[in-house]
């Protein structure tokens, strides 16, 4: 459930920040397929990729998570 709930905040970020899956991935540098996955909750985040989308978004990984 966790990867769940998490994949739909990285959604939910991107979004208010008016970004497509395809512009997330090329500023993050993460391949469109991963993200795709990480937003549907079928790939857990590792620590690198967390760091990436946070800084991308311009977000705390703490808030990224709900904490």
């Amino acid at each position: 459930m966790e990867n769940v709930q998490l994949a739909n905040r990285i959604r939910a970020f991107r979004k208010l920040k008016g970004l497509t899956q395809q512009e997330l991935a090329a500023e993050t540098g993460i391949s469109l397929a991963v993200l795709g996955m990480i937003e549907r909750g079928n790939r857990k985040v590792v620590e690198r990729e967390l760091n990436l989308i946070a800084g991308v978004l311009s977000i705390s990984i703490e808030e990224l998570q709900g904490n």
